[in-house]
């Protein structure tokens, strides 16, 4: 059976292609969008989120906007990497939906509590819809099937600042309230993200197919890989988010260890680090499995062969 799942997401660019990977995967439901600050404001990321939905033909997916702020930190958007709407030098036409009236930390809460066992929640943004859903109700630690959280630098450097990862540095207080919650947690890191690599040749191939949905993704990771070249000397471009996605259904793309990950919240050049203990020194039982070796090519075959096969349905 399939399974369902809801992802809370800030589209960007490369969680743009988790959605786009999301509707072509026969193996998963996508139930619903959860909309959150970090890669631009709620308010585009929600566009950008229904924009996507409407160029895939899947407008009958709700989408539901959430927290407009970190729980304690001030905002930090990213321009930079995924331009001023989100989406690169994308330009796509106004969504045919609006957002549902409902929070969307409310709704990851009455969806998992009315499903109790049967829903996965994919995070590839800041966690702040997730920890208040967390502290408003409780019993979803219990009730959620697994949570995939998109997050982090274990043994990497960060990419946002030396020590974290932009989705944790975002909101370092939210991800202490996810990572210490009990939730049943698979973590992806930067470890294995930054080996997966979105390639020009990647792209060219999918130009093949002469398709909205290509001439979206082209024009999106066009302005990632120009990010990816001047400032990390990457040719070609990470997509995170996809891989994450992925992990639902193809978990043999990675390798695990069961490990106690802790961020750190303390103000300084730490604020947002996520550290493992890999010695157990601390003597805690682990609270998430995390992602620490990758086949980066056998996912990138599966994302490239569901772009295409999405791309032809919608030529």
């Amino acid at each position: 059976m399939p399974k369902h799942i809801i992802l809370d997401t800030d589209p960007g660019i490369d969680d743009s292609l988790a959605i786009l990977l999301a509707l072509a995967s026969p193996e998963i439901v996508l139930d619903g969008i959860s909309t959150i600050h970090g890669n631009a404001s709620t308010t585009q990321v929600t566009t950008n989120a229904l924009s996507i939905l409407k160029l895939a033909h899947a407008n009958q997916i709700p989408v539901y906007r959430g927290c407009e702020l970190p729980l304690v930190q001030p905002s930090l958007l990213s321009p930079e990497t995924h331009g001023n709407s989100g989406l690169g030098y994308a330009k796509l036409p106004e969504p045919a939906a609006r957002p549902q009236v409902k929070h969307g930390s409310d709704f990851i809460i009455e969806h998992i509590m009315s499903h109790p066992g049967e829903i996965s929640l994919v995070a590839i943004g800041p966690l702040t819809n997730v920890a208040l859903a967390v502290r408003k109700e409780p019993r979803i630690v219990e009730n959620v099937k697994e949570v995939f959280v998109m997050g982090g630098a274990i043994k990497y450097q960060g990419n946002t600042t030396p020590l974290a990862e932009y989705n944790t540095y975002v909101d370092p207080h939210a991800a202490h309230v996810v990572f210490h919650s009990g939730m049943p947690i698979v973590l992806t890191p930067l470890d294995v993200t930054y080996d997966c690599i979105f390639l020009k040749e990647d792209l060219n191939r999918l130009l093949k197919i002469d398709s909205p949905i290509t001439k979206f993704i082209a024009d999106a990771t066009r302005f990632y890989m120009e990010f990816h070249d001047e400032y990390q000397k990457i040719d070609g471009c990470v997509i995170n988010d996809p891989m994450t996605l992925a992990l639902t259904y193809m978990p043999e793309i990675c390798d695990y260890q069961d490990l106690y990950v802790d961020v750190d919240i303390s103000t300084g050049v730490g604020l947002g680090n996520t550290f493992a203990d890999f010695y157990n020194y601390e003597k805690k039982a682990p609270n998430m499995r995390v992602a620490l070796g990758v086949r980066p090519r056998m996912f990138m075959e599966l994302f490239l062969e569901r772009m295409e096969k999405l791309a032809r349905v919608n030529s």
